[in-house]
């Protein structure tokens, strides 16, 4: 794509980042085969080569964002499946990320939808407040009927039960069992403290079991990931610094062989913090280290090796692949393996490269696109007939739950019970089938 930006504008390190991303495109149009956006609503501007030209437009012509790109822009999952099929390696992440900035620079939104996203910019990065938050929305529900658009949406999407604080999410170090043969950082994350703090359990409990000393880092929080695709720029860096900064000092002491997060969302964020602080000249070095310490769990537990499992198996588990797991980090195979490995018989699920709707906030912002996405893929998911539904993101979890009777786990929670933990809370009282290991039984 030819692009026409001065040297004054390519002076702006961002900027010039924009035009060697835009110069890579060749309007080849692969990506709308399989953009989510343009799958359901047929509009070229809603597709990632629509996007790129209004980007393109935007950015060169140095204007403040238009209400016709912004409209498109919002309409956005960032699922990155483009990225995926784009064969000339257009960097679309890069490019959106900067449009989302720009727009939350130059755009005064209406106020309702400003202050909608100033509140969960706020709210979703503080596990003590998103707790409360959605208890209020817990007594509220029952009325949910008649609060319309987004307040609907987010009442819809509150759990039906809030989890206590879990102990295991306060900074500690975890001892490995045995001999140690590794020692990671693992991330607690923010929402998922509140959403599934099961999730943290299961990943302690199985890295320690197999060897691996586990430290929650005095000063690690939120990834930031909610906020960066909120266009807010410096409260993003912010929560980078801080990451990078307690891991930074777990690395420098006893030293680290891993950064782990078991939220593919986050993970494709704490993953680009080299790129984030790329200009920072005293964040660079230390956010590019942490970028190349930062490993998904089932990649990390994929290098380190499971033994055979000890419990039954038999399930059959339909695996959903976080946008941000296959597009965003490129994993396409690790957690389907392990599941196979550990005794599940796994299903690979149609249209497995479209979006659930989750997204972040997407699914509060944009309530009638992720509905239709998530409906779309439950359908998909019940077509194989499984037993359950696993995932890698908490936030994919919660949307597909709110559709579908079948239980809904993470992967970690299934490897964790088939090598000896407790069986997932989803699973309880399920009427488990025959398998090699055991006789049919009910989970205890």
């Amino acid at each position: 794509m030819q692009t026409n930006f001065t040297l004054a504008q390519l002076a702006d390190p961002d900027i010039a980042e924009a035009n060697k991303i835009l110069r890579a495109c060749v309007h080849c149009g692969f990506c709308t085969a399989t953009c989510p956006t343009y799958v359901l609503l047929g509009d070229e501007l809603d597709s990632p080569r629509g996007r790129i030209y209004l980007i393109k437009d935007m950015l060169e012509n140095d204007r403040p964002a238009s209400t016709r790109v912004v409209k498109h822009i919002d309409r956005c999952l960032s699922c990155l499946s483009c990225m995926t099929t784009c064969p000339s390696g257009v960097h679309y992440m890069h490019l959106v990320d900067q449009a989302r900035t720009h727009i939350e620079k130059t755009y005064t939104r209406p106020f309702m939808d400003r202050a909608l996203r100033a509140y969960l910019a706020w709210l979703v990065p503080k596990p003590a407040f998103f707790r409360l938050a959605l208890l209020g929305a817990w007594f509220a529900r029952p009325f949910k009927a008649r609060f319309p658009g987004r307040l609907g949406a987010m009442l819809s999407l509150a759990p039906k039960r809030v989890s206590m604080p879990s102990a295991a999410d306060k900074p500690q170090v975890f001892p490995a069992q045995g001999p140690r043969r590794a020692r990671v950082a693992l991330m607690n994350g923010c929402a998922q403290q509140v959403l599934a703090p099961e999730i943290n359990e299961s990943t302690i409990r199985l890295l320690t079991r197999h060897g691996v000393e586990v430290v929650i880092a005095r000063g690690a929080g939120c990834c930031g990931a909610a906020v960066h695709h909120l266009g807010k720029e410096a409260a993003a860096h912010t929560f980078a610094r801080a990451n990078v900064a307690a891991w930074t000092r777990e690395l420098e002491g006893d030293g680290l062989d891993a950064v782990i997060i078991n939220t593919s969302g986050c993970g494709t964020t704490v993953k680009d913090y080299g790129f984030m602080l790329r200009e920072d000249r005293d964040w660079a070095e230390r956010a590019g280290k942490i970028s190349a310490l930062t490993k998904d769990v089932s990649e990390f537990v994929s290098d380190l090796g499971l033994p055979a499992p000890t419990r039954p198996g038999g399930l059959t588990v339909a695996y959903q692949s976080p946008c941000s797991m296959q597009h965003g980090q490129k994993i396409t195979r690790a957690p389907q393996a392990l599941l196979a490995a550990a005794g599940f018989a796994v299903r690979e699920v149609p249209e497995g490269h479209l979006c659930c709707g989750s997204a972040g906030t997407y699914n509060l912002l944009q309530p009638e696109i992720a509905g239709r996405l998530r409906d779309r893929k439950v359908a998909n998911i019940e077509s194989v007939a499984p037993d359950v539904i696993a995932s890698g993101n908490v936030g994919c979890m919660k949307q597909i739950a709110g559709a579908t009777k079948l239980p809904v786990v993470h992967s970690v929670e299934l490897l964790d019970w088939a090598s000896g933990g407790p069986i997932p809370k989803a699973l309880k009282g399920m009427r488990l089938p025959a398998s090699p290991h055991a006789d049919t039984q009910a989970a205890e």
